[in-house]
């Protein structure tokens, strides 16, 4: 093997990694009207992740991995059935984040949540609670999440 193939094999083995190890996630961000029904204003549903947890005690909008054969929606979906009990019967693409941790690569697929069956709650045993947008600013997210904020202030 030359030296160009040699350089290629390493090129396509560290792109292969690099997939291998990113995590792909499905993210909702749920959100409903505030109960002032303000034209404009809603509250967000959060949770916070347990201390065991990569970025523990931090809040995060729920979701979780990506399974080999689903689709982003089929995990959305899944997910946040088990994670906070409701279903989702509408949702939209918001963002996607590729976001390098030092120990831990993620992509995480961000969907809007507008509607959706049964209250959402800590199925899970997990904190949670619906804040307005200016509580969520004063929240510790996750350093990937800061895209989201960004996002939600331009809706």
């Amino acid at each position: 093997m030359n030296l160009a193939h040699a350089a290629q094999a390493r090129s396509i083995n560290s792109a292969m990694e690099n997939s291998i190890n990113r995590v792909n996630v499905a993210v909702g961000v749920i959100r409903r009207p505030t109960a002032t029904h303000i034209s404009g204003t809603f509250e967000y549903f959060v949770c916070k992740r347990s201390a065991q947890q990569h970025q523990g005690n931090k809040w995060e909008f729920p979701g979780g991995k990506v399974d080999i054969g689903e689709t982003v929606d089929e995990a959305l979906f899944r997910e946040l059935k088990e994670e906070i009990g409701i279903t989702v019967t509408q949702s939209s693409p918001l963002l996607t984040i590729d976001f390098d941790y030092s120990d831990k690569q993620v992509s995480l697929n961000v969907c809007l949540v507008n509607e959706f069956l049964n209250e959402a709650h800590g199925a899970e045993g997990q904190e949670s609670k619906w804040v307005s947008y200016n509580e969520l600013l004063a929240l510790d997210f996750p350093a990937a999440n800061k895209p989201i904020l960004d996002a939600l202030a331009n809706l």
